[in-house]
This record gives structure tokens, C-alpha cells and sequence, in this order.
């Protein structure tokens, strides 16, 4: 198909007007709503129905009901659950033994240089451990992969930093807490529901204690997850 487009063009001080056809093909094309920026309410649609990997399901706390199961999807799983906060790693400021009594100077994952993260200034999340309800290596989830955490309208994307509990989920870092607008007091910090964490299968980060990789690689990540389901 094609269209006809009036130009106006100025010659030798006279107004002519002049006639142009176009292909169909040479004129802009939207661009698909997954381009540029993804947004939580995009990520929060692709996630509404669930699709259970896991053998079972999950506690947000001891002693809780198990309720929470890992949600398979193309090249990504993702669960929904509360987030404690995590601010063990290196000590800090706010992360250290006076300010967390749970405190741990070791993560599951180091970093390039050998030393465990930052919990107060790398957002990072939380595994649970291989266990018989789930095994995260095993579904492509290591550590230093890439995860995109949604809370209310807001995303942000943090790299897999440390195992926790055989039984539960649900846990993040001081700095992805922070990013969220949840608050990230190691002791009266979090929030009890209404997070979503998203993780890409087979993805890296490298280095794991470079952000700006972390965000790069996840936005990439995430349209292609929008792309795929």
C-alpha cells in the first residue's frame, strides 16, 4: 500500500507544491509496548496466573502456613511472597552485629574480590536453599544471576546474593528493601505480603557486585519476558 503525502517545498522563492509517495513500510511503526522502560504493572500482568515448579510450597516465617509456590514461566520463575530484610555480607553502617542481633559477616555468593556483599548498598535477594520442595540451581537460578523485585509501582533489579531457610522465601537485601520504599530496619523493617520477585533463568551478572550490570542486563531480561509470555 501506498500513501500519498503533500510537501510543501520552496524554490527559487516561489511556493510549490509537490506530491511525495511513500511505501507503507518506510512510515514509524508504534513500538511495542515491552520497548524502553518496563514497568511493574507489565511485569505484574505477565505474572497473575501461576504455573507450579516447586514441590510444594513455601513459609514466609516459621511457623507460618505454607503457602507460597516457586511459578514457572519462559526463561524466568517467580513467586510472590513477603520480604524480610537480609543485611548479612560486610558490615556497614546499618548492617552490622549492634544493629541486626541475627547479623552473618558470610553470603552464600562473593563477590569478584572474594569478600561477601554489601547488604546496605548492593540490592541482592534471597534463595532458599536445595531442598526436596525446590532446587534453584537446578531451574538455572545461581548465584550472581539477575532478579527483578516488584513492589507497588516500582522495579528494581537486584542480582542473586545469598541462600536462606530449606523452607522459606522471601528475603532481600538492606539495599533492594530501600529501593522499594520498604523500609529496611534489619529488625522492624520489611513488609508482610505484596512483593513479587522475578527471576531469569541462566543469566549472570559479572561482576555480581556491579549495580549498574545488574540493571542493564535485568531491563534487557524483562522485555524479552514480555516478549516471551
Amino acid at each position: 500500500m501506498r500513501m500519498r503525502i503533500l510537501i510543501l517545498a520552496v524554490a527559487s522563492g516561489a511556493a510549490l507544491l509537490a506530491a511525495v509517495a511513500l511505501p507503507a513500510s518506510a512510515l514509524p511503526v508504534p513500538a511495542p509496548a515491552w520497548e524502553g522502560s518496563v514497568s511493574a504493572a507489565d511485569l505484574l500482568a505477565r505474572t497473575a496466573s501461576c504455573r507450579q515448579v516447586s514441590n510444594g510450597a513455601y513459609r514466609t516465617d516459621e511457623g507460618a502456613p505454607a503457602t507460597v509456590p516457586v511459578c514457572g514461566a519462559n526463561g524466568a520463575v517467580f513467586f510472590r511472597a513477603d520480604l524480610d530484610i537480609d543485611c548479612d555480607g560486610q558490615s556497614t553502617v546499618h548492617c552490622n552485629r549492634s544493629s541486626d542481633p541475627w547479623f552473618l559477616g558470610d553470603t552464600a555468593f562473593h563477590q569478584s574480590d572474594g569478600r561477601p556483599p554489601a547488604a546496605e548498598s548492593l540490592p541482592y535477594v534471597v534463595v532458599p536453599g536445595p531442598s526436596g520442595i525446590w532446587d534453584h540451581a537446578g531451574a538455572g537460578i545461581r548465584g550472581g544471576g539477575v532478579a527483578a523485585v516488584v513492589h507497588g509501582d516500582r522495579v528494581e533489579y537486584a542480582v542473586v546474593g545469598d541462600t536462606g531457610p530449606t523452607g522459606i522465601i522471601g528475603e532481600a537485601s538492606y539495599a533492594t528493601a530501600e529501593a522499594l520504599g520498604i523500609d529496611p530496619d534489619p529488625v522492624s523493617g520489611g513488609i508482610g505480603s505484596g512483593v513479587t520477585y522475578l527471576l531469569f533463568e541462566d543469566a549472570q551478572v559479572s561482576p555480581i557486585e556491579s549495580h549498574e550490570a545488574a540493571v542493564a542486563l535485568g531491563e534487557r531480561l524483562a522485555r524479552q519476558f514480555l516478549a516471551d509470555n
